[in-house]
């Protein structure tokens, strides 16, 4: 199978073809890159225009078609121009659910040469300020609950820079200066034509905001290249894995796939469930930019619900489903998937965290003309730097796959020195290429740092097999994923800090069944003071989102253990309380 696999990269990176790549120099560094590619996410939504009538977007019980959210897309682009005079180099921020407004917003913002600012839906107040603070756009466009928590914070923005709100689907009084887009986005008499913009492929396009270990969030600088590479990049990954079956099929090596039915329309678009949030690449980039270009349609909701994602899957046919993990796994033992229709479904799987080799085997033996798929990722990549499906990943159910066509790989040890790979060789992953971002916004040092001669250091431990894949065998990132959210241990810590009758505090991760882990802590109070955990959630709930606070908290009189160094030893605080010894 893998030969097959091998022989089928050749082919469609063969020079001439669609995938060739070729390397250039981007900001003084070797870049792989394909040359066939369109230059800048405009060019993409140009692409998508040609799709008219056919459904684009699924919210819910709302329906909309290409036509008319590119109107909407017109409308909003000309305003924001006219109006707010928003060009090439600014910034637009968004912060709302996955309503059909977050996706008019980013391609209105992108076909602008500005950068769409993705705010974390589940973020407070104040952590709603410091990233409004830190990149600083001349418009926030908000739904109600967004616009409730930064309106407290909004004469401290605005103290240091210009800030108009745009609320969605809100009827709550606003300040004076304020918009609401439905006197705002008014498709009926949209333009003919977005505004004109001069937009080089190294521009921001998007700032997504990824935890840091310093307690704040970075903003991720995506470009238009890296966002459009992503895009060929996920294709080029699934028809490799295709072209690799059929090869497999035509050597006798597997049975020929069922046939269609008599009333199937080879030529369907594919229809998307995108069940985690616009503010993350894996559903903005790899899941909506993909399908846009595709003309597919993408299905949204309200809030997760294993029920009503199985329900969405039957109704509207859905081809591709991909979220965490543990949304697979719900969805696979909720009482209606035997009673639903999921045979429209081709592909199960996502990211976010890795998938238990078990989770494989469920889906690839729960899915009637499906398979399941994997991808491994990060913001600062733009979305997958690997992917495996199909065969491939029943073969190698624990590995995320092999490296994608525009990036090279390469493991260092704790010293920066380079491993040659091999089956007991391990070290962190290191990747360089078109789909590295730019660096983080006014974050020169924590850039430097990440990213060292164009090569960016994904913080996660990995080997690499004699086939070209790869297998995360440990993060070395002082990090938990719950439920497919980074949540930076440091961060917590320093809140927990804030609280004036803590002394020590150690948060990591508890290994959890349905979310992957759990955030928990322990923490020593200082000398006559007392604190519950009732008390520290309700004082870090005015500081953290509410996914960051620990579920568990693990109160000592004793210090906790410490290293030489005097650094926190977490690793034997995990055995003491968790018994992972």
């Amino acid at each position: 199978m893998f030969d097959h696999f091998d022989a089928a990269w050749k082919e469609l990176t063969a020079e001439g073809s669609g995938f060739a790549v070729s390397e250039i120099d981007v900001r003084g560094v070797p870049t792989r890159i394909f040359p066939s590619a369109p230059p800048h996410m405009r060019a993409i939504w140009d692409i998508a225009q040609l799709h008219g009538d056919k459904t684009y977007i699924v919210f819910e019980d709302e329906r909309y078609t290409y036509a008319e959210i590119g109107a909407q897309v017109r409308s909003l682009a000309n305003h924001l121009r006219d109006v707010h005079g928003v060009g090439s180099g600014d910034r637009v921020a968004i912060a709302m659910r996955n309503y059909p407004e977050w996706v008019v917003s980013y391609w209105a913002i992108a076909c602008l040469g500005a950068a769409a600012v993705g705010m974390n839906a589940w973020w407070t107040g104040p952590e709603m300020a410091y990233g409004l603070g830190d990149s600083k756009p001349k418009v926030l466009i908000a739904d109600d609950e967004r616009v409730e928590r930064v309106l407290p914070e909004l004469d401290a923005l605005r103290a240091e820079a210009p800030l108009h709100i745009m609320s969605v689907r809100s009827d709550r009084e606003l300040p004076d200066d304020s918009s609401r887009w439905a006197d705002v986005v008014k498709p009926d008499e949209a333009p003919a034509t977005l505004p004109d913009a001069d937009i080089d492929p190294d521009d921001d396009v998007t700032i997504f905001y990824t935890s840091g270990t310093t307690g704040f969030p970075k903003g991720a600088q995506l470009t238009h290249r890296g966002s459009v590479h992503n895009i060929m990049n996920i294709v080029f990954m699934t028809m490799v894995a295709g072209a690799a079956e059929a090869k497999a099929v035509e050597a006798g090596e597997l049975p020929a796939p069922e046939p269609a039915p008599a009333d199937a329309d080879p030529a369907a678009p594919p229809v998307f469930l995108a069940p985690t949030p616009l503010f993350h690449v894996t559903a903005n980039n790899c899941l909506l930019q993909p399908c846009t270009m595709a003309g597919g349609a993408i299905v949204f909701m309200y809030k997760w619900d294993a029920g009503r994602a199985i329900e969405l899957i039957e109704r509207e046919k859905v081809t591709n489903f991909s979220g965490v993990p543990t949304m697979s796994r719900e969805m696979l033992m909720h009482e209606d998937w035997s009673l639903r229709d999921t045979s429209s479904l081709k592909s199960m799987g996502g990211g976010g965290a890795a998938i238990q080799p078990d989770l494989v085997d469920k889906i690839d033996k729960s899915l009637k003309g499906g398979v399941p798929s994997t991808g491994y990722g990060l913001t600062e990549t733009h979305g997958i730097v690997t992917a495996n499906s199909a065969k491939l990943y029943t073969a190698k159910p624990a590995s995320c796959g092999r490296i994608v066509p525009t990036l090279e790989g390469r493991l260092e040890d704790e010293a920066g020195n380079v491993l040659e790979p091999g089956p007991n060789v391990v070290g962190e992953l290191c990747v360089r290429g078109a789909i590295v971002i730019k660096g983080y916004l006014n974050r020169p040092d924590a850039t430097a740092d990440s990213i060292r001669d164009g090569w960016f250091h994904t913080g996660d431990i990995a080997r690499i097999d004699e086939d070209g894949f790869v297998f995360i065998v440990d993060r070395a990132k002082d990090m938990v994923i719950r439920g497919g959210e980074n949540v930076y241990c440091t961060e917590v810590e320093a809140a927990i800090y804030e609280h004036p009758a803590v002394a020590e505090a150690a948060v990591f991760g508890k290994p959890d069944d349905r979310l992957g882990e759990e955030v928990v802590a322990a923490v020593v109070t200082r000398p006559g003071e007392s604190l519950d955990q009732d008390e520290l959630s309700a004082f870090l709930a005015e500081r953290l989102a509410k996914f960051k606070i620990p579920s568990t908290v693990w109160f000592r009189d004793e210090p906790l253990p410490r290293n030489a160094n005097g650094k926190f030893v977490k690793r034997d605080l995990k055995d003491e309380l968790l018994g992972t010894a």
